[in-house]
């Protein structure tokens, strides 16, 4: 008898508790379908590209730039200062920026390490491996007001020279981080899980020797994965590392005939969304 009432008086109990499982796991799904929910771009976009341009080169002025201005893309020009072009063309990186184009921070002087594979070339006074981490951050945090002074914008993107942030053993860019609203650091040229990537560890590629079919590829697999496809040219029809001029206008010609499924921008505007989205995400009712 004991036991039977037990059961009776445990009854409104057991229903709660599977109520609350119930719920738990409709939640649950909740999140999971939110979760797997694609990536939300702009105007209903399926992917988005950042059209990056490293070291300030003539081409990029003299090719680059006129051909996204005759189809209105805008791009990001990641300026090393000390670079020739800067101060040579000052009012044609001031004009680009007043027509929407981003000027980058690609620091002061390019420092690499030299010890390094393949990095002879580079030049003592510009080695990682003898310049401090707190100095990299000087120079970084001073080439920041030295764009300032070029395009006004407070708003930043960073491109680490060769991909690299270990200056005497330390990792500079932790201590740059947080001015700059993302920062590419190499790897490869499609983030898929764009709502979990690192602003401050945005993967790109190089299109040194690339086709116009090999980066329309590339550009093809953000779609399918409703991605982030981050592209850095260096020369395009000049100078080095060269991209041919044929091969950046036939992209160009792709992205243009597919605006509709495509968010071509500056990188400082597409992390700002980023940003925006995640925190979106992070700020919502049941988010961990």
């Amino acid at each position: 008898m004991r036991s039977t009432v037990a059961r009776h008086r445990n009854r409104p109990q057991v229903r709660a508790a599977a109520a609350a499982l119930a719920l738990l796991a409709i939640l649950g799904g909740s999140q999971a379908a939110i979760a797997a929910e694609p990536f939300a771009w702009p105007q209903g976009r399926q992917a988005a590209v950042s059209l990056g341009y490293d070291d300030a080169l003539d081409s990029q002025l003299n090719i680059a730039i006129p051909a996204l201005d005759r189809h209105g893309f805008k791009a990001t020009f990641f300026l090393v200062m000390a670079n020739k072009p800067v101060a040579a063309r000052l009012a044609d990186w001031r004009a680009a920026a007043a027509n929407g184009h981003e000027l980058g921070n690609h620091t002061l002087f390019h420092q690499c390490s030299r010890s390094a594979p393949g990095h002879e070339w580079v030049e003592p006074q510009r080695d990682l491996d003898t310049t401090t981490a707190q100095q990299m951050k000087d120079q970084v945090l001073l080439a920041n007001t030295m764009l300032n002074a070029i395009d006004g914008r407070t708003v930043r993107t960073m491109a680490l020279p060769c991909n690299e942030s270990v200056a005497q053993g330390q990792n500079y860019l932790a201590l740059v981080a947080d001015a700059f609203v993302g920062v590419r650091v190499g790897g490869h040229a499609v983030t898929a899980d764009v709502a979990g990537m690192d602003p401050a560890a945005v993967t790109v590629i190089s299109t040194e020797g690339m086709s116009g079919k090999d980066m329309i590829a590339l550009v093809k697999e953000a779609r399918r994965r409703q991605g982030l496809v981050s592209f850095t040219f260096h020369g395009v029809g000049g100078d080095y590392l060269t991209t041919s001029a044929e091969a950046h206008q036939e992209l160009l010609d792709y992205l243009a005939r597919h605006r509709d499924v495509y968010w071509v921008d500056t990188f400082a505007n597409i992390m700002t969304h980023v940003r925006q989205q995640q925190a979106a995400v992070s700020n919502a009712p049941g988010a961990p």
